[in-house]
């Protein structure tokens, strides 16, 4: 799918557990998130406030919610969650399901019938409906446009949200390299270099990998869709014909998992807990819990506090996690996970800190520092040096 943002510190408090990721095909040279074109510092109150009885609350999704698994799913799971902690009726959400992010007509035509509903904040879940939401919050200036992943934003009626997925992925990286023993693993993504997201993904779970095992290779196989149920599942298939054992991922379906369980081979999931699909493949997933974004921002528009930011969370703010392990994994996994969550989540190291070397002989990054926002969410256009490309 499709699918990136300036951090807002936030604690909350929250119940459901998901997560996933869409973005578009071409990295474009604009303003990233966490740039310096990025909302940052004093901001003052944007809006007046709307009596929670009275906010309709447009949600574009690029799938359908329905299907049970993936990225959609978890995003809907989300918006469930921000109703439930917030008291809002079903009557509020308006939901728009299976609005292709290809299409700009009919993300115009999805994201006004919500205005024409009623709705006064809008969240559009798939990267490619960015450059779209850009135009309408330009014509609407009194509706709140909040878009995930990608990084463009005005600082007023329109934001973007992401956050630090990556993180996640190098801990299901540990699970992976410990748990293979052909030391191939496969990864089936989304996109190729040109999407940093899904790249900026995989690199981080190649250097999961290789913490725990550098002899072990990561092969890629690229669908050139977010949503691709057939692809995904040859891609896979493919991966595991090459040697793979252990299968990761970065799009909608859980058809990877299943594709692994079916030859008998392992797997690690994405967005929701995929060890329901895939019970005999799956080791872990990556999470989100968009509950977290989607409460806080649903509240500042309540109270009258929304002030434009960017949004760009991590495992501290518990946007962000892996799902509990399984009996799968190998001797080790639990304990050596522990290790790198508590550093992560501690500040004292991040996952692209330090010098790191690339698999055509580059240097990227320099000791005792990490790479900034800006170029994690649209810089990271190389593949971690122990990744085999497709």
């Amino acid at each position: 799918m499709k699918k990136k943002a300036l951090s807002l510190l936030m604690t909350v408090a929250l119940a459901a557990t998901l997560f996933a990721g869409c973005g578009k095909k071409d990295e474009e040279t604009k303003a990233p998130v966490g740039s310096e074109n990025s909302v940052d510092g004093d901001k003052k109150d944007l809006f007046a406030p709307i009596a929670k009885e009275d906010l309709k609350i447009g949600v574009i999704h690029i799938t359908n919610p329905a299907e049970g698994s993936g990225y959609t799913y978890t995003h809907d799971v989300g918006i469930q969650g921000m109703q439930k902690n917030i008291g809002l009726n079903d009557n509020q959400i308006i939901r728009k399901n299976n609005v292709n992010d290809q299409d700009p007509v009919a993300i115009r035509n999805a994201i006004e019938e919500c205005i024409e509903e009623g709705a006064k904040l809008i969240f559009a879940t798939s990267w490619g409906y960015m450059d779209t939401v850009e135009a309408l919050a330009v014509e609407h200036p009194d509706v709140i446009f909040s878009h995930g992943t990608g990084y463009k934003s005005n600082g007023s009626n329109f934001n973007n949200y992401f956050g630090r997925i990556y993180q996640a992925r190098y801990l299901t990286g540990i699970a992976a390299g410990l748990k293979t023993t052909s030391n191939k693993i496969g990864y089936v993504a989304a996109w190729g270099k040109e999407n940093s997201e899904v790249t900026g993904g995989l690199d981080a779970f190649a250097m999961g990998v290789y913490s725990v095992n550098p002899e072990a290779k990561v092969y890629v196989k690229t669908t050139s869709s977010w949503f691709s149920p057939e692809g995904e599942a040859a891609a896979a298939e493919a991966l595991i014909a090459l040697g793979c054992d252990v299968i990761g991922q970065h799009c909608d379906t859980p058809n990877p998992m299943t594709a692994a369980e079916a030859a008998g081979v392992f797997g690690v999931g994405y967005n929701s807990d995929m060890t329901k699909d895939a019970p005999k493949a799956v080791l872990t997933s990556a999470l989100w819990n968009w509950s977290a974004y989607y409460t806080t921002a649903v509240k500042s528009v309540i109270e009258g506090t929304w002030d434009g930011s960017n949004y760009f969370g991590g495992m501290a703010e518990g946007l962000i996690n892996i799902s509990p392990l399984s009996d799968l994994c190998a001797p080790g996994t639990e304990e050596k996970i522990a290790e790198a969550e508590a550093k992560i989540k501690s500040g004292e190291w991040d996952v692209f800190t330090g010098a790191i070397e690339t698999n055509d002989g580059q240097t990227i990054g320099e000791e005792g520092k990490s790479l900034d926002d800006a170029t994690i969410t649209a810089g990271i256009n190389w593949y971690f040096k122990n990744v085999v490309e497709d």
